[in-house]
């Protein structure tokens, strides 16, 4: 007697909207369990992927779904899905885990798509793929286009406001709904403490810093609209985005290289929480700041041979030595043996790196300062 086939059935929409509809997921449902019935497969496993994008394997129930078919041994024999865009609108990834799985004996099957093994059918399933990929392409950058045109507008194309902004319903067309930021009086005080702190500092002492001003908001207990801890990421996004002086930037982000071209990025015009001035000042504080431009501390520090100075025999770094009222610079080995630096480093037949280390030289500092 055959046993029957055991089927995995993958539900996925795109969108959160769609999920909150109930429509597809259970339409998928329904046609996956009566495809099971009407060829005698059993249908051991259910995953259900609401609101995830088939362009990329991010998806929590895919890589469940994916870990549970590696195992031996395989748990199903195949996995069903209403159509190949599905599993994947990209081309190389669905061939990817398509031989991810048949090597584990698993296929994969569709239910509105239904092809054979042989290279004919293999090379049709192909072709689907590379059209889903084509469409999905096509769909974002018809959704790009209108979104750009919603924000020329003036209007909020979704996702999470800002710290400091709400969203608000502006004017409804037809069956949609316009929404436009507003300024949230909860919380517009602590961005414009954040600012103050950035300019000015608490009153102890000058301009903060972000991660001062992480500690200080933290240590009085002043937390995020969410009831956490701020953090210095977060906080210094929040420092740096001009929607804080009412220009929204739209379209910004790039996945490649972080920010897109100035040409296709979109500004938004918002009521602003800072003004201009105190915004600038505070950029200036924060480049000011940055370890990228600020000196290191090797090159600020009070000897200003640090890093720069070695000893001729041993290449020994110099040190800064304070006491009895006086202070030296010494250059020593820290040990016995000391590496050299490259350019110093002699051939050692033996393997062994350095040499044994020198006499320290000692001498005032003043001395070192006028060689």
């Amino acid at each position: 007697m055959t046993l029957p086939l055991r089927a995995a059935l993958y539900l996925r929409v795109s969108t959160a909207r769609q999920a909150e509809h109930d429509i597809s997921i259970p339409d998928q449902r329904r046609q996956g369990e009566a495809y099971c019935a009407a060829r005698g497969h059993q249908l051991v496993e259910t995953y259900v992927e609401p609101g995830s994008t088939a362009t990329n394997d991010r998806r929590p129930e895919f890589q469940r779904m994916i870990e549970a078919g590696s195992a031996k041994p395989a748990p199903f024999d195949i996995v069903l899905v209403h159509s190949f865009s599905r599993f994947f609108r990209d081309h190389f990834e669905l061939e990817f885990y398509v031989r991810k799985l048949a090597k584990n004996g698993i296929k994969l099957v569709s239910i509105t798509q239904e092809i054979g093994d042989d290279p004919m059918h293999v090379m049709m399933r192909q072709m689907m793929a590379l059209f889903d990929e084509y469409q999905s392409k096509e769909d974002g950058k018809h959704t790009l286009r209108a979104m750009k045109e919603n924000a020329r507008q003036g209007f909020w194309n979704g996702s999470r406001p800002p710290i400091g902004y709400r969203v608000v319903t502006a004017e409804q067309r037809g069956a949609k709904v316009k929404k436009r930021l507003e300024i949230d009086p909860l919380h517009t005080e602590t961005v414009r403490l954040i600012y103050r702190l950035g300019l000015e500092g608490d009153g102890t002492s000058g301009p903060m810093g972000v991660k001062a001003i992480v500690s200080y908001l933290n240590a009085r207990r002043i937390f995020t609209r969410d009831g956490g801890r701020w953090g210095i990421g977060q906080l210094h996004k929040m420092l740096t985005r001009t929607t804080n002086i009412g220009r929204h930037e739209f379209n910004r982000a790039s996945p490649k290289n972080g920010r897109k071209p100035a040409g296709v990025i979109v500004t938004v015009e918002m009521p602003p929480l800072i003004d201009q001035v105190t915004f600038d000042a505070v950029q200036a504080h924060l480049r000011a700041r940055n370890p990228k431009v600020a000196p290191a501390r090797i090159v600020s520090g009070p000897t200003l041979l640090t890093g720069i100075c070695f000893c001729a025999d041993c290449g020994g770094a110099m040190t800064l030595r304070t006491g009895k009222g006086r202070a030296t610079v010494t250059t020593r080995a820290r040990s016995r043996r000391v590496r050299a630096r490259p350019a110093q480093r002699p051939f050692d037949p033996d393997g062994e790196a350095g040499r044994p280390g020198c006499r320290p030289h000692r001498g005032p500092i003043a001395s070192a300062g006028a060689a």
